[in-house]
């Protein structure tokens, strides 16, 4: 079936009208109609080639929330009309260990990105939520339990919101925890709402005084100014964990000696360049780790979406025209966008 689409040709053109053929519904299929697809650094740093790994033409897209247009025979766990999401896989090998234990985003086979493939069987490139609908296998569907008006805001959580959501609760972060989360975008604002709710006491970290008072708004208990060297030393050594969701390289020392002994940082941004070297006496004097988390499986991913729904928990977002997309990527660069781009495929 023929479908409408954003595509980029190359790495040095702008995304344009693409039209792409969907596959037939299979038995264990679910074809979804896109309501809403958020926009990820991801989709930015994939139609450009930055990680030199793009299969052209590619319709980046893995935020999706819709509507099940139809069912294949086989499928029991969702029907016609239900609102569902897409994350960044649609397939797996299904047998390494890491899929048996439910951690798809490990397989050792390496999963099937929604978009930019490739794809199982045959090794296609996959083709992703800027477009009209899509076919997915039932076994990376996932429920939308939110109320049906939050739907857009929702869209963000299936890569934004389970990023931030795994290694927080890898980390066993909850009540009694001091949490701190580098960097206010995308990720950042959903790691300090989401850590809020797990019951951590919140310190944002961030560069840009001008975010202040939105952390706090979002749930930070504190915000701390991180080019500012007395406020720095101020919390060395009382964070029980920290996530640092910056995707730009930037010293990592600073935000280690904050750590407790014991304690860990994750990383969960993807610079294109490597972050400058840190000091292993930094991690040895406090037994401390720097560790790396890599979205979350299935089965976690509907754990979030269900502990989103039951705290109101949703991304904050400014809805785009699909023709919008290459001005939100310039904006998007530039950080002018609080925090997630949405894009309102009805505009398609």
């Amino acid at each position: 079936m023929t479908t409408k689409a954003y595509a980029a040709i190359a790495a040095d053109s702008p995304l344009a009208p693409f039209s792409l053929t969907r596959r037939s519904l299979a038995a264990d299929d679910v074809h979804i109609d896109i309501l809403y697809c958020g926009v990820c650094h991801s989709d930015l740093h994939t139609a450009r080639n930055e990680w030199r790994n793009t299969l052209y033409p590619c319709v980046p897209g893995h935020e999706i929330v819709g509507r099940v247009r139809a069912v294949g025979a086989a499928v029991q766990d969702f029907k016609v009309g239900d609102l569902v999401g897409v994350g960044c896989m649609v397939d797996s090998c299904g047998h390494c260990p890491a899929c048996a234990e439910g951690e798809e985003q490990y397989c050792a086979e390496t999963f099937t990105g929604t978009y930019n493939g490739p794809s199982r069987p045959d090794g296609g490139n996959t083709f992703g939520g800027y477009s009209q609908d899509i076919v997915v296998k039932a076994g990376f569907v996932l429920h939308v339990r939110h109320p049906e008006a939050q739907l857009a805001a929702v869209a963000p959580l299936l890569c934004a919101g389970i990023t931030t959501y795994s290694p927080l609760r890898h980390w066993q972060v909850g009540p009694g925890s001091k949490v701190g989360i580098v960097g206010l975008g995308g990720l950042g604002h959903m790691g300090v709402k989401i850590a809020r709710a797990m019951g951590a006491t919140v310190t944002l970290f961030t560069t840009s005084p001008g975010k202040a008072a939105d952390g706090l708004r979002l749930g930070a208990h504190a915000v701390c100014l991180s080019t500012d060297r007395e406020q720095m030393k101020a919390h060395v050594g009382s964070l029980d964990f920290i996530l640092n969701t910056v995707a730009a390289p930037h010293k990592l020392d600073a935000y280690l000696r904050l750590l407790k002994r014991d304690g860990t940082m994750t990383l969960v941004g993807l610079p294109a360049e490597p972050h400058p070297t840190w000091s292993i006496g930094t991690l040895i004097t406090g037994r401390r780790q720097l560790a790396g988390s890599l979205i979350g499986g299935i089965r976690e991913t509907q754990e979030m979406l269900d502990f989103c729904a039951q705290h109101g928990i949703v991304s904050d977002i400014e809805t785009i025209r699909m023709d919008e997309i290459n001005t939100a990527y310039e904006r998007m660069l530039k950080s002018d966008v609080k925090y997630r781009f949405v894009i309102d495929m009805a505009t398609l």
